[in-house]
């Protein structure tokens, strides 16, 4: 359906007119910059582009009251002194006369916005908008905002379109204090926000900015505040704080738009609310930087794949602590949160196992320690090159039977050399035969097409009784055509191939396991979760941090047999693992696998957002255990899944 790119050039014509160091940064050249980068991109051409209208005044008073709807419409026919002066009434804020009518603007491309994408016109799209709207409040401006674009767009969602749950993400530097004012008491609307805080020195200096401040009365739990206490967050503090705090509280509360964030973030959005992003432009005002921000968000909603992080992934301390005390203060009010520990203060994790299981060998003996030394050599080596292209082409090897596929996914009929097909298949009784031979051709040709940047990601078939040989020639092929670093998360009676070697360039995870083990920290398994807060859980509190820590070059997802998952939880996880290796993802599936569930994971590959898992249901308190435990045996390796600080021995 496309992406919607939300615009208007007289947003650019109120400026500061008079000397204001601290105003003087909010400038027209936000605007300009970043749509002069799109156009360099080439990404406006790729999005619908629809002009802004002025929001009406009755639109403006869904959450502004009258008197102050009246006050900066009045600004309008002010001279220079006077707006001035009444600027100096309001904090951090200047007015033009030219600022009443490009407000109206921008609440009204924030709510045809909304309105192309609950309509079905488009899937997603920007809006890009000044001035900003995240700190006015419901008769005040502030922070260089004078409407509340986002806040109105929410009501007007709720109003017009009958939305009952409407998730706002706000990863702005500074709190949106005005959004939180408006929506605290609201069980309809969950709010959630990272800003720079520094215990209340850094500006709008609230006490309410806190991990502490949780909404009230039936909105309680609904304000999500986590407050950054130090400045230089990294890559790993943000993805860190998506898979332990924002999205197990989406997923709970089952929401249905997102406004808000970029690139890897939002592409972990997208897997919510069939898709429906909208995400609307607020601060930012290094002009490098913001435009390149947008064209990353941009790209993302266009479906491209996100591009891999650079630098390990390792959460800071304090960024941990303020995750720790926003899951502690939150942890009344969501189920999801209410199985895991989430005591602020931590004691040394236990070395022991659960009940009836044997103990694993921990991470931290010499063999782990070997390979963990292997990895953190091949972690600084660079990605894997060339990126996959800006337009995914997904390659989708399949059954001869006719799939209903998106118009830029092609149906590959190619095939490795049979010299070569044979030569991998002779080691393996099971690729003997023709059908089997068959498909490890196609899986070769694919495979090197995928490595050497021709396509983004494929889908493959294979016989039943050879999928665990197929999957050992991935593998091995993999690593043999460039990639340093392979994940494959192996669904079903797939063990680890027993002629594979363990250097550290493999990590690999059986969901569906007989129990939860931890072999190495690069051999993982755990049975597969029967309810679907269960599932989420794995995903978020274990698989992902895997992946983002490991950053494979390659992420193999194996449906083998028994595999159990339906397709909507197929698509949800293999969406998910697109991130950390920058879209490369190829999917291995049973030949008598349903033609639905080939279309649905060619359409998440392709950038579509997967369907719903249906109602939520909250972890049986064995998966949760299970998880607890591994994540226990993982973490002094795999920094990722940390989400609490640990303390000093």
């Amino acid at each position: 359906m496309g992406t919607a790119l939300v615009y208007h050039e007289d947003m650019t014509a109120t400026r500061l007119l008079w000397d204001d160091p601290e105003c003087e940064i909010e400038r027209p050249e936000r605007l300009t910059a970043a749509l002069d980068r799109l156009r360099k991109c080439g990404l406006e051409q790729r999005c619908l582009r629809l002009s802004a209208r002025e929001a009406s005044e009755e639109e403006l008073g869904l959450v502004h009251s009258p008197e102050y709807v009246s006050l900066v419409r009045e600004t309008q026919v002010l001279g220079k002194e006077e707006l001035q002066v009444l600027s100096g009434q309001f904090d951090a804020i200047y007015f033009h006369p030219s600022t009443f009518h490009c407000a109206r603007l921008a609440v009204g491309a924030a709510l045809q916005l909304v309105d192309a994408v609950l309509t079905g016109v488009v899937q997603n799209g920007l809006a890009l908008v000044r001035p900003p709207g995240h700190h006015s409040q419901r008769a005040a401006a502030n922070g260089f905002c004078v409407f509340n674009n986002v806040a109105i767009a929410a009501v007007h969602a709720k109003q017009k379109h009958g939305l009952h749950r409407i998730l706002i993400v706000d990863w702005d530097v500074h709190h949106g204090q005005g959004i939180q004012y408006l929506f605290e008491d609201d069980p309809s609307i969950l709010y959630f926000s990272w800003h720079r805080y520094e215990h209340g020195r850094f500006w709008p200096f609230l006490r309410e900015s806190d991990a502490d401040a949780v909404g009230r009365g039936q909105g309680l739990g609904f304000t999500v505040n986590l407050p950054w206490n130090q400045v230089g967050m990294g890559n790993a503090d943000y993805v860190a704080a998506f898979l332990h705090l924002l999205l197990p509280l989406a997923f709970e509360g089952q929401m249905q738009a997102t406004p808000a964030c970029f690139a890897h973030l939002t592409q972990l959005l997208q897997v919510l609310a069939g898709g429906r992003v909208c995400a609307v432009l607020e601060g930012g005002y290094h002009l490098e930087s913001l435009a390149e921000s947008v064209c990353m968000t941009v790209q993302t909603l266009l479906g491209d794949p996100a591009p891999p992080l650079p630098g390990p992934m390792v959460p800071c301390q304090s960024a941990l602590e303020s995750i720790q005390s926003a899951r502690a203060a939150q942890a009344p009010h969501w189920r999801s949160l209410q199985l895991q520990d989430v005591t602020p203060v931590l004691t040394s994790p236990s070395t022991h196992s659960p009940v009836g299981r044997p103990p694993p060998l921990l991470p931290g003996g010499p063999v782990c320690k070997t390979a963990a030394s292997a990895l953190s050599s091949l972690l600084d080596q660079p990605c894997l090159h060339p990126a996959p292209p800006v337009c995914p082409a997904v390659a989708l090897t399949a059954p001869d039977i006719t799939l209903v596929l998106p118009p830029d996914v092609t149906q590959q009929e190619g095939s490795a050399l049979n010299e070569e097909t044979q030569a991998w298949a002779r080691p393996h009784e099971s690729l003997a035969q023709d059908e089997a031979l068959t498909a490890l051709g196609k899986l070769l040709y694919l495979l090197d097409g995928v490595l050497d940047g021709q396509v983004s990601s494929g889908i493959v078939a294979t016989p039943p009784s050879a999928a665990a040989a197929t999957l050992d020639v991935a593998i091995q092929r993999g690593l043999s055509h460039g990639a340093q670093r392979l994940l494959c998360v192996a669904l079903g009676q797939l063990d680890w191939p027993p002629d594979l070697v363990h250097d550290g360039r493999i990590l690999w995870l059986n969901i569906r396991g007989k129990e939860a083990a931890a072999l190495s920290m690069f051999q993982v398994s755990t049975p597969l979760p029967v309810l679907t807060g269960g599932f989420l859980s794995c995903i978020l509190g274990l698989v992902l941090p895997l992946a983002y820590s490991f950053q494979p070059d390659l992420v193999l997802v194996a449906l083998g047999p028994a595999h159990g998952l339906q397709g909507p939880h197929a698509a949800l996880l293999t969406s998910m693992l697109r991130g950390p290796a920058g879209g490369r993802v190829l999917a291995l599936l049973e030949e008598d696998s349903t033609p639905q569930l080939a279309e649905i994971l060619a359409r998440v590959l392709h950038g579509e957002a997967p369907p719903s898992l249906g109602p939520y249901s909250v972890a049986s308190p064995e998966d949760a255990q299970a998880l607890m435990y591994l994540r226990g045996q993982l973490e002094p390796q795999w920094k990722m899944l940390q989400c609490r600080p640990h303390l000093e021995a």
